[in-house]
């Protein structure tokens, strides 16, 4: 009797961990991630395969939302002409729209409860995206239509090449995380620098360039992205984190399209 007592004992230790056992024991997070969230950017286990098919299925359903949002907003701006002019005349839509934009993007980027949190996560994500679509648009407004579509054209191929490279390369692009934060962090100096001394109307080519620079970083920072939410790299982005991920693209996507758009200066209406 007590030998098969002993047995069941060995087999109850030899069983598998649970799914919470394991991913708290084999997901350390990164230290020095993000503010106020240890559990973002961690070196999670992705074993269970169609957890992460479910996960970027999610991230792929919401972006695509987003991304049918700026393309409504920037399309309306740019051909309906009585709108082009109500958004340009009252300059207090973009600041408001501005304030929203980083309000609802630093609470989601710093706290993880409210972008876990059903429907608080929807909702901000929802403000974001709206945000983000309408300066987009306004911006856009300032450009001719043909100028805005080729942006676009040149933008969703960029974006589809920069995806299926991500996905295939076996290249870990977040290895580079340290670099894309400086250099981010270099450009959004110049840029204040420029809009300061106002270079950018004296000095055509200095836009031309910074913006061209731009959109080579946030391409890396899509690739980065990218491959952070398919997992099985050095930085890898929780399943539960769906909203963080989708933010990130879509920021990503915006501020490419963004650049291409300022690379046109010549093209503004």
């Amino acid at each position: 009797m007590s030998d098969k007592v002993s047995a069941t004992i060995k087999l109850n230790n030899l069983a598998p961990p649970s799914y919470e056992e394991a991913t708290a024991a084999g997901s350390p997070s990164h230290s020095g991630s993000y503010p106020g969230d240890g559990d973002t950017l961690t070196e999670f286990c992705w074993d269970d395969q169609n957890i992460r098919r479910i996960f970027i299925r999610k991230v792929y359903a919401i972006l695509s939302l987003q991304l049918s949002s700026i393309l409504a907003i920037v399309t309306l701006f740019t051909l309906c002409d009585p709108v082009k002019e109500y958004v340009q005349s009252n300059p207090g839509w973009y600041w408001a729209a501005y304030v929203l934009f980083i309000v609802t993007y630093m609470t989601l980027y710093i706290f993880s409860r409210p972008r876990r949190t059903f429907p608080w996560n929807v909702i901000l994500l929802a403000i974001f995206t709206l945000a983000l679509a309408f300066m987009t648009g306004l911006m856009s407004s300032y450009f001719k239509t043909m100028s805005v579509m080729i942006c676009l054209g040149i933008t969703a191929f960029i974006c589809l090449s920069i995806t299926i490279f991500s996905f295939q390369t076996k290249i870990d692009l977040t290895s580079v995380w340290g670099m894309l934060c400086i250099s981010c962090t270099a450009l959004s100096f110049w840029g204040l620098l420029l809009a300061i001394l106002l270079l950018p109307g004296r000095v055509p080519w200095m836009q031309v360039v910074f913006a061209g620079l731009g959109a080579i970083l946030f391409c890396m920072f899509l690739a980065f992205d990218t491959q952070r939410m398919m997992g099985k790299k050095r930085y890898t982005i929780s399943p539960e984190e769906y909203i963080f991920a989708a933010l990130n693209i879509y920021l990503d996507i915006a501020h490419i399209f963004t650049f291409i758009l300022l690379c046109r200066r010549q093209d503004s209406a």
